[in-house]
């Protein structure tokens, strides 16, 4: 593991040489390395100096390299028009580095400390790349609900530590209590984010600029999703007790945001409310503590990270072009882009759990999880599964079909490299299931 850090460390000069495609290779390779180095044990290796990761961790870890280096081809405009390069990818790396220290680490005071450190190259890539001046608003949005519910997770920290004789190892056990088991999860549950603790997601995603798009829905979700399963083993009887009102409320919350995307007007907030249903379904998986809703909700963070991630890009390809992210302007784009509009259907199928992605093998999980702890979650199982279907073509159908603004006289073709970065996001949602029993390892 110290190996992977050094690697990391060693790609911060290259940002003073504004090396760009360097980087992308550079990241790409050490995915490709790694990969074939590591050994998918269900238990802790490459430990070294509290460091490590089991399947949880590490594929976590290769999604934050493939999602970054992804996030760098996608930004070519910044390095194109010398809009601050240099400390674009400096900003993109110390991210990397942050979020691979929170994957990696086996100390619940260290992760608490990465994955609030996260925060920071993220609101440097919303102020300093954004598009809108309404990104200052969004940023403080996202800073101060992250803030505000980790202050908690703080303190329920320093309490394990003090009851455990100063130790904050991840597999202790400690006496839960009810204040405990709050403290411990809604730092999770606002970064996750879970229904009525999510209006910080939608602004940041509209007004953060691709990449800071495609690592929100890309990574920094999954962080929520990570830290629930790794503090779940300080709360696991309180899970069982109290997880009926979360799961309730996240299987309400997953059928009221798909009716909720069915009215958005603006194509980046329709992806990123979609996030917000999606990841509820992941935390009911969580909160049903069985195996398959663990599995499913691993797999699902996965599928989604490259699915959102994917629509973001095809988003920010239009909006490049178009200088809009509206519905209303957006219509018929098959006509401009025909050979885009086949990118374009993948994602939207994909979104809506369609074979063979990612998506599908962790929704099938999840409903087989949440179905066996109670039988009468099938009626917003079904709802949600439907509206994201009906969201995913509303989406589809819009963008691809219709009267072509009269606006849009002069169009240029798509480029090799805006080709390659859809294709690199389709190529592991779709393929990574032919090997899906990787993930039935963990635990």
């Amino acid at each position: 593991m110290m190996s992977m850090l050094l690697y990391l460390f060693f790609l911060i000069p290259f940002s003073l040489f504004n090396l760009w495609w360097f980087m992308v290779l550079y990241l790409m390779a050490g995915v490709f390395y790694y990969l074939n180095t590591f050994w998918f044990f269900n238990y802790y290796s490459m430990v070294s100096y509290s460091f490590g990761g089991d399947v949880l961790s590490m594929c976590m870890i290769f999604l934050s390299f493939w999602i970054v280096a992804l996030m760098v081809v996608a930004s070519y405009s910044v390095y194109k028009f010398s809009n601050y390069s240099g400390e674009f990818i400096a900003v993109n790396v110390f991210l990397l580095v942050f979020l691979v220290l929170s994957f990696s680490t086996s100390n619940l005071f260290l992760f608490y400390l990465f994955f609030e450190s996260s925060l920071i190259p993220t609101l440097f890539l919303i102020f300093g790349w954004g598009y809108q001046p309404e990104r200052l608003s969004a940023g403080f949005y996202l800073l101060f609900y992250t803030l505000f519910a980790s202050l908690p997770l703080l303190l329920g920290i320093f309490y394990i530590a003090r009851t455990s004789s100063g130790v904050f190892y991840f597999l202790i056990t400690v006496d839960c209590n009810f204040y405990l088991f709050i403290s411990m999860i809604l730092a999770f549950l606002v970064s996750m984010p879970m229904i009525f603790v999510h209006f910080w997601l939608p602004s940041a995603h509209v007004e953060a600029p691709i990449a800071g798009s495609m690592i929100l829905a890309g990574v920094l979700l999954k962080l929520g999703g990570y830290g629930l399963m790794r503090v779940s083993n300080f709360v696991c009887d309180y899970l069982f007790k109290f997880g009926y009102v979360f799961i309730g409320l996240s299987l309400y919350g997953a059928f009221l945001v798909g009716l909720l995307c069915l009215y958005q007007v603006d194509i980046k907030s329709l992806i990123a409310y979609s996030s917000v249903a999606h990841m509820g379904l992941v935390l009911c998986g969580i909160f049903s503590m069985n195996s398959w809703g663990l599995w499913g909700s691993l797999v699902l963070m996965i599928g989604h990270g490259l699915c959102s991630s994917g629509l973001f890009c095809l988003a920010n390809i239009i909006y490049e072009r178009v200088l809009s992210r509206s519905l209303v302007i957006n219509k018929g784009l098959i006509v401009f882009m025909p050979s885009l509009s086949l990118f374009w259907f993948i994602l939207s199928s994909n979104n809506m759990a369609s074979p063979p992605s990612l998506n599908l093998l962790g929704e099938v999980m999840l409903i087989n999880g949440i179905m066996s702890w109670s039988s009468l979650s099938l009626i917003f199982l079904g709802f949600s599964s439907f509206l994201s279907c009906c969201y995913s073509i509303y989406l589809y159908s819009y963008v691809q079909h219709g009267f072509i603004y009269s606006g849009l006289t002069k169009f240029s073709f798509n480029s090799l490299r805006e080709y390659f970065l859809i294709f690199c996001h389709l190529v592991p949602l779709n393929f990574i299931i032919l090997s899906g029993d990787i993930f039935v390892l963990w635990f």
